[in-house]
């Protein structure tokens, strides 16, 4: 069995000054993909991680099927499956009014263990950066964690690498500079790279609240209502909670990730201790009449509680910006994941659609052709097939973020859905990734399926 509790060995650090072909900034699923995709190209990458593993990062722990396929590629899939894990095989959407539907994933999907996984981030991230760290060392890179990138560096707008020092900012560690023709932003919400690119280079705004998300962990044992070690997720529009969400995902066998999440714009418009999601989830679990009898017997993991934010991938309105959702690549420079602001809006899953730029990356970035530096005409062919590729799922999904901030549009949803096999298909295919969520791009589908009886 994989153990996620070990140190990873990283091998020597690369002196100062060393060049790459790929420099990439941050160690977590996204940047871990980029890295080991490049390398399988044949590129020499340094990847950079700030953290030293083992560490933690809050999410909501699932890893979908839009995300399996690239798992499976990069050798990972197999160490999830040698390690404990809950198998995905239904989602439960819940209600204000208590009623819920029950929608059960692909059952050839399911059987091909292809449907979702959950189990936590300390666990999956471990296995990608580990998992990389052998593809980019056996390409000739290198791999460094505990380092913080201090200073992204640019020729007149063209990102040419990084410089930092290990340990926590302010160390007092010599600064060490490395320099590349393509600099990958994978640091998530607060990236550097990213955050250089959109505001000191091209002078736009890195942050619209209207489209951040605040949330909330914690780990549960013991919670009631969950067997085993394969069956549902659970995401509940509760009235207490709405216009967020409350979720309960199992990651293992007697352990739940229980968390809320909520529009930081939204979250501000909240009264007194509301504003605060901490304090909400625990009225969740100590009064509200369905939860707190699941909690009963539980118990919380000590350590555990956590919050974040992630950036969602819905797209800006007026002043509208050249690049939706937001500027993700110049000269120099691509983003993936979070730092290229990829989060669904209505699930608030970021893995999947973080992995599918981390590979499209590769598509880009020629060694040969590119050894000179990134340039911006490819730039913009990425940002351009990226929302291509990502934009009308992530529009959708923002429309349905939206619906939850209005209860009973919510529980006539939730109630229609449990009566009309395909409004469970189309909320199905938001978490899963299957044929069903291809029906989404359509107007007359959302008409036929939604307003029709």
């Amino acid at each position: 069995m994989e153990s996620w509790e070990n140190p990873i060995e990283t091998g020597e650090v690369p002196v100062d000054g060393s060049r790459f072909d790929v420099i990439v900034v941050g160690g977590g699923p996204c940047g871990a993909a980029a890295a080991a995709y490049h390398s399988m190209n044949g590129c020499k990458v340094l990847l950079i991680e700030k953290e030293v593993w083992p560490r933690d990062k809050p999410c909501g722990d699932a890893v979908g099927g839009k995300s399996l396929s690239h798992v499976k590629e990069l050798g990972v899939k197999t160490m999830i499956e040698d390690t404990p894990h809950f198998r995905v095989d239904s989602i439960v959407f819940g209600s204000a009014n208590g009623s819920s539907v029950k929608v059960m994933l692909p059952k050839e999907e399911f059987e091909k263990k292809m449907a979702g996984y959950s189990l936590p981030r300390v666990q999956f991230d471990y296995m990608m950066f580990k998992r990389a760290t052998e593809i980019v060392a056996g390409a000739g890179g290198s791999v460094i964690q505990g380092f913080t990138v201090g200073e992204v560096h640019d020729d007149n707008g063209r990102i040419t690498g990084v410089s930092g020092r290990f340990g926590k900012r302010g160390s007092d560690n010599p600064t060490l500079r490395f320099s590349g023709a393509l600099t990958i932003g994978a640091g998530g919400y607060r990236c550097p790279v990213a955050t250089t690119l959109v505001e000191r280079i091209h002078g736009e705004v890195m942050r619209d609240d209207d489209h951040y998300c605040g949330a909330y962990r914690e780990y549960w044992e013991g919670v009631g209502g969950f067997q085993g070690s394969e069956g549902p997720i659970e995401i509940h529009f509760i009235e207490e909670v709405i216009p967020g969400y409350f979720w309960l995902f199992p990651v293992r066998e007697g352990v739940v990730n229980v968390g809320i999440g909520m529009v930081i714009s939204e979250q501000r418009k909240q009264k007194g201790a509301d504003k605060s999601l901490k304090k909400k989830q625990k009225w969740v679990i100590e009064e509200h009449p369905i939860f707190k009898e699941r909690f009963k017997n539980a118990k919380l993991v000590q350590g555990s509680q956590k919050g974040w934010q992630l950036p969602f991938g819905s797209p800006r309105k007026g002043p509208a910006p050249e690049f939706q959702p937001r500027r993700s690549a110049g000269a120099g420079v691509m983003c993936v994941g979070d730092a290229a602001s990829l989060v669904d809006p209505f699930t608030g899953e970021g893995i999947g659609n973080g992995l599918v730029s981390a590979k499209m990356t590769s598509k880009y970035f020629d060694r040969v052709a590119h050894s000179e530096g990134f340039p911006e005409e490819v730039a913009l062919e990425y940002m351009e097939d990226l929302w291509s590729t990502l934009g009308k799922e992530l529009t959708n999904s923002h429309r349905l973020q939206k619906v939850v901030k209005w209860k009973k549009v919510m529980n006539w949803f939730v109630g229609k859905a449990s009566k009309k096999e395909e409004m469970a298909d189309m909320m199905t295919g938001m978490i899963a990734d299957k044929e069903a969520q291809k029906a989404l791009w359509s107007p007359w589908f959302l008409f036929k399926t939604i307003i029709l009886p």
